[in-house]
């Protein structure tokens, strides 16, 4: 019986354990992938995490997990398939075991959708970005690209376009679908230009995004269009299936959770990514972990006292 069992191990699952470690609580970190880091290891450069200017990101990632280790915080690799809830005792089911513990923090994170075009992958981090808040100021003066037609992609085109030379949106339909409101500002933007009924068909580049293939969907004419990075806001989905059925989320599956991490189920907490805020970046992922971990402390220091 541990007092916390934390699933998952990016910047939110590993600031959770540091905390609890220090607490005095008896916990385990569940990992399903073979490194530590969750999606900050995919990242070139980290440029806005205080104190860390320029850091790489499997660099960083590294580093996360590493402070944990010094805390001999004990770790698993293994696949969670389902999270019981019985009340004071929560029962995490592996493909190998069961495992029991006071309280529960899951911080598995949320990936972005990908196109699913050669060169994404290749070049992801390298140009290929998914976050424009995260990477946009490495293409200060540059010429990037913008997929997507949700707010999302119209806020990064917004961003973008203070800092580029140029920004091209790329839409698959001939209407955007994002608010009025951005639209309009997107639209008053002169170095925006925006490429309705386009699709990507291959990103281009030979250590650094080059060009990109564009296809026409209503004439299937192609061409060849020139930019430094592209940034892919084609939507976004939480990790969030072990628990969706258990706690309240909001329409695209994020968990409803305040600043404590604390879910409508006693001694359930989350964590990063999953839990319904308005940032999701390394930073906040990480003041969650905090919260989150000393949430479960209080939780099981009252139990006990009662």
């Amino acid at each position: 019986m541990y007092d916390l069992i934390i699933i998952g191990s990016g910047p939110a699952g590993l600031s959770a354990a540091i905390y609890a470690k220090r607490a005095g609580l008896d916990l385990l970190v569940i990992e399903a992938n073979a490194m530590s880091g969750g999606q900050v290891l995919n990242t070139y450069e980290v440029d806005n995490y205080l104190g860390m200017p320029g850091m790489n990101g499997f660099d960083m990632g590294t580093a996360f997990r590493e402070h944990a280790d010094k805390l001999q915080i004990a770790f698993k690799e293994a696949q969670v398939k389902k999270i019981t809830d019985n009340g004071d005792i929560k029962i995490v089911h592996t493909r190998k075991e069961e495992l029991e513990a006071r309280t529960i923090i899951l911080a598995t994170g949320a990936e972005h959708s990908h196109l699913g075009v050669p060169g994404e992958e290749e070049l992801s981090g390298q140009g290929v970005s998914y976050c424009a808040t995260c990477d946009g100021a490495f293409f200060k003066g540059r010429i990037v690209a913008v997929v997507g037609g949700g707010d999302v992609a119209l806020e990064d085109a917004i961003y973008l376009a203070r800092t580029s030379e140029k920004v091209y949106l790329i839409h698959r339909r001939d209407e955007l679908r994002g608010a009025s409101i951005l639209q309009e500002e997107l639209k008053n933007l002169t170095n925006v230009e925006i490429l309705y009924s386009h699709v990507v068909k291959q990103i281009n580049g030979e250590g650094g995004v080059e060009s990109l293939l564009l296809q026409d969907v209503k004439t299937g004419e192609e061409k060849t269009l020139p930019v430094n990075g592209v940034f892919i806001a084609v939507g976004i989905h939480p990790n969030t299936e072990l628990l969706r059925e258990q706690v309240s989320c909001d329409e695209g599956g994020y968990i409803l959770a305040g600043e404590d991490g604390a879910t409508d189920k006693a001694g359930i907490f989350v964590a990063g990514d999953v839990r319904k805020k308005p940032l999701r970046q390394i930073v906040t992922a990480v003041a969650d972990g905090a919260n989150a971990a000393t949430s479960a402390e209080n939780y099981i220091r009252l139990s006990k006292n009662k």
